[in-house]
């Protein structure tokens, strides 16, 4: 078929998306015998996938079961069974079938061995030419006609095209240039489909910092910090590792780790506190002991350099949050450097996101990820209403959605076959 043409084969099915959860849909339904077509609105697939890559491939992530599994927070119920079906072992597995080497590295993440991620693409795109997957870029999907015919915004002008189930793998709503902006949620929802607004996650958030810190210090790492923060059900959060103090706030590794947590906070309170060690190798006692030693022509700066090692963005952090009393009085100083207080008045915008919260809920699915509203559509990826942190868990879960959706597909025209087959 030519992108001209409209999809009228039997068995044929449309994967729309061709993110990591639309073409592991796509891979499952060619191996279960159906003729599979995958439509995205980019130039070629995986573009986030791709660009995700660029700073080191992170497939997925070599922690037990058991603790890989809480990761998905308020929704590892619903992922695990996901997981039962396609776990980060079966990925590795996978990623090794395409002739992708692997290795653990020491935060136990699991990279391709040249930590590219061109090559793991372009292995498995020609896995799915080979059998048989066809693909139709610059298609942006916009919904059925009252026909029931899905279309497409091109180049060339508006396409149709038939299929018997279709699975939207559309993306969530961050980072927009690379196809994936949520606009598909309104109109899902006035199809009838439950969904929740998106929500940034993996993100930044807003801090008011003063002229002087942000002139002078947007861009610093704070390295070596313990973030952290008691979530909407009172429980106490903690995360070791390092942050980035930006022009707007905070961002970084360890605060995209606390992002869930911190982003519920400020749409119920309008707020929320984040907390600092800034010297979480160092106990108060030994930060007390170094901080009342004579301090003699030493500047105060000089003087924490050398007796507790807090100097640069660290020390510009305690000037901005305490007064010149405080600084001078070695108790609260101490409580400070192992407790800094920051507020944070709202996440970063969408786009800006590495991933999204919310989307289709789960009651408006089946255990197949099938749409209650649209039989025959399913939903995978993204699109669905969960969250992860990075470290490979968010991977990990669209890859299995992927096979999921792609399965219950199977199913379900199977189930059609055989009623259409059944005598009256």
């Amino acid at each position: 078929m030519s992108d001209a043409q409209p999809i009228d084969q039997p068995r044929r099915v449309a994967v729309i998306g061709g993110g990591p959860a639309g073409l592991m849909a796509a891979e499952v339904l060619a191996q279960g015998g159906v003729a599979v077509d995958v439509f995205d609105a980019m130039p070629s697939v995986g573009r986030k996938f791709l660009l995700a890559g660029v700073g080191g491939m992170n497939i997925t992530h070599s922690e037990p079961f058991e603790h890989f599994v809480p990761r998905y927070g308020d929704r590892q119920t619903e992922v695990r069974a996901w997981l039962d079906v396609f776990n980060a072992d079966a990925l590795q597995a996978w990623v090794h079938e395409l002739g992708i080497e692997t290795f653990v590295g020491t935060s136990g993440r699991v990279f391709p061995t040249d930590m590219k991620a061109a090559p793991l693409l372009r292995a498995w795109l020609h896995r799915l030419r080979a059998s048989g997957v066809r693909f139709h870029q610059r298609h942006s999907f916009c919904g059925w006609n009252e026909s029931g015919e899905l279309c497409f915004h091109t180049a060339d002008g508006e396409k149709t095209a038939n299929a018997d189930a279709v699975v939207l793998a559309l993306g969530g709503g961050s980072w927009a240039r690379l196809g994936s902006d949520g606009s598909w949620l309104p109109w899902l929802e006035s199809l009838g489909v439950d969904v929740s607004p998106l929500q940034p996650s993996n993100c930044g958030f807003d801090i008011e910092w003063s002229e002087f810190l942000r002139s002078n210090f947007a861009g610093a790492p704070l390295k070596s910090v313990i973030a952290s923060c008691t979530d909407i059900h009172g429980h106490l959060l903690r995360r070791e590792g390092e942050c980035i103090l930006s022009a707007s706030g905070i961002e970084g590794s360890v605060i995209y780790a606390l992002s869930s947590a911190l982003r519920e906070l400020i749409n119920r309170d309008g707020e929320a506190i984040l907390y600092l060690d800034l010297a979480p190798h160092r106990s108060k006692t030994n930060l007390l002991q170094g901080l009342t030693r004579p301090r003699g022509k030493d500047s105060r700066a000089n003087h924490w350099r050398k007796t507790v090692g807090i100097e640069g963005v660290k020390a510009a952090l305690l000037r901005e949050q305490l007064t010149t009393d405080q600084l001078d009085d070695h108790e609260q100083l101490t409580s400070a450097m192992k407790q800094i207080s920051l507020r944070l008045v709202r996440a970063r915008p969408l786009d800006e996101a590495i991933s999204t919260a919310g989307g289709v809920t789960f009651s408006a699915v089946d255990q197949g990820l099938m749409l209650k509203a649209l039989p025959g559509v399913f939903c995978a990826g993204e699109m669905l209403d969960w969250e992860a942190p990075t470290g490979g868990y968010l991977l990990t879960a669209c890859f299995a959605s992927g096979r999921v959706a792609g399965q219950g597909v199977l199913q379900w025209l199977a189930e059609q076959e055989q009623a259409e087959q059944a005598p009256d």
